[in-house]
């Protein structure tokens, strides 16, 4: 009779529902203890990465699983515990209703129990309100820095897990809307005092990266960490369909199904110079942070179905299969620009690594001389990074420009593994 109870518990879900939260059950509801491991995955929402969701249920060893949700019903449950191929003792979502539901007896026993942790998408802002200041959050950070278990979330739940965080208190916010205005009402953040991921500690995280296009609010949020504490701000950001799994080491892999759809993670930190705060970020006024064109510094990862290309969190600086970038933004018009590795160094400061080299006019109207004494290529972009001219062994002195538009302009000069970006104006 008890292995015929057994069965039908595994085969059919229980549902449970109390008046401040929703259970849903799928496995063997007796708890186990397994050899656990430590891990971080965030998912820019829409459908979720099989291959990236695999690695996340291997860290739990054949453990526990739940799920938390303010919203929807019991979606991961089949998907978690039978439909990828991993092993798992059960999958449990809960559906917390509302504040007293994140700290019923019940769900704080379920949560202290799991060896993995998954948030669901919706609004982040239910998840900051229902977990933070309890018995709740205590658990949840015991249960990466103390059980040392895996974490991980998708769209609002990705959103969270950073050190800093926007709550979304008062609504979304678009990209002009914060260029426009840093101090908008609803550039709503929290920092330092909610999860404590290691790693993570001055991170803010931004989903659904390409639909809209959120790299503008993005930079904001960096912005205004960087001007209110006084530190350089960090970012992690995932287009829809990628993710990133985050090793102890700090070692992330990238899924995605690049090449075939257009699947990025984005690594953002404030460039590491003496001067790296915004020339302008005020209250009422646009967001001015150019540096020298390269306010932030960007590591651009194509997702791979197996996590094939990687940046690592630890030094910020060391990746494969990525390119770099640099965003600066003028009076609320934000650009993107090829660029280059940091490159810090111990005292946070960019080692030179440019080539003697000289280029005029600039301003300029019809064409560029270029002096140099070295062998040399060039890159031509515009002002959205497109590449528009390219020549790997430039031999003579001038470059015909003429036919290009009134505008910005970069020149990107290589020489070995040197390089010198140059920002042109055509009149």
């Amino acid at each position: 009779m008890k292995k015929l109870l057994l069965l039908l518990v595994l085969i059919f879900p229980l549902l449970t529902i109390a008046q401040n939260y929703t259970s849903y059950f799928t496995g063997d509801p007796l708890d186990v203890t397994t050899n656990h491991q430590y891990g971080v995955c965030l998912m820019g929402g829409a459908t979720e990465h099989d291959e990236a969701m695999k690695w996340f249920l291997q860290k739990a060893d054949g453990g526990d699983v739940v799920v938390l949700r303010a919203s929807g019903s019991d979606g991961y449950n089949d998907y978690f515990f039978s439909e990828l191929g991993v092993t798992i003792n059960s999958v449990e979502t809960l559906v917390i209703h509302n504040s007293a539901g994140g700290v019923d007896p019940y769900v704080l026993q379920q949560v202290a129990n799991a060896e993995a942790i998954w948030f669901a998408g919706g609004n982040q802002y239910n998840y900051v309100s229902y977990f933070k200041d309890n018995d709740m959050e205590i658990l949840l950070n015991q249960h990466i820095n103390n059980k040392q278990a895996v974490i991980g979330g998708t769209s609002a739940g990705m959103a969270i897990m950073g050190g800093y965080y926007f709550d979304a208190e008062n609504g979304t916010v678009t990209s002009s809307q914060a260029l426009a205005n840093p101090y908008h009402n609803k550039v709503s953040l929290g920092f330092h005092d909610f999860l404590e991921i290691p790693l993570l500690e001055n991170v803010i995280t931004d989903t659904h990266y390409d639909d809209p296009d959120r790299r503008g609010r993005h930079t904001v949020f960096l912005a205004r960490f960087t001007t209110d504490i006084g530190n350089r701000s960090f970012g992690i950001a995932c287009n829809e369909y990628t993710a990133v799994c985050i090793e102890e080491d700090g070692t992330v892999s990238v899924y995605g199904d690049y090449p075939d759809y257009e699947e990025y993670a984005y690594f953002l930190q404030a460039n590491c110079v003496e001067d790296f705060q915004p020339e302008n970020c005020s209250e009422g006024n646009p967001l001015t942070w150019m540096g020298q064109d390269d306010a932030i510094r960007v590591y651009k990862v194509p997702g791979t179905n197996f996590g094939t290309n990687t940046f690592n969190i630890s030094d910020w600086k060391t990746g494969s299969g990525g390119v770099w970038e640099n965003w600066f933004v003028d009076n609320g018009l934000i650009s993107f620009i090829p660029g280059e590795n940091p490159n810090c160094d111990l005292l946070g400061v960019t080692t030179n690594n440019e080539i003697l080299v000289s280029v005029y006019p600039n301003p300029f109207s019809r064409g560029i001389y270029i002096d140099y004494s070295t062998n040399i290529g060039y890159i031509l972009y515009n002002i959205f990074g497109k590449e528009l001219k390219k020549e790997q062994n430039f031999t003579s002195e001038k470059i015909d420009l003429a036919y290009l538009s009134t505008g910005i302009y970069f020149l990107k000069i290589t020489s070995g593994n040197k390089t010198k970006l140059i920002k042109l104006i055509k009149e």
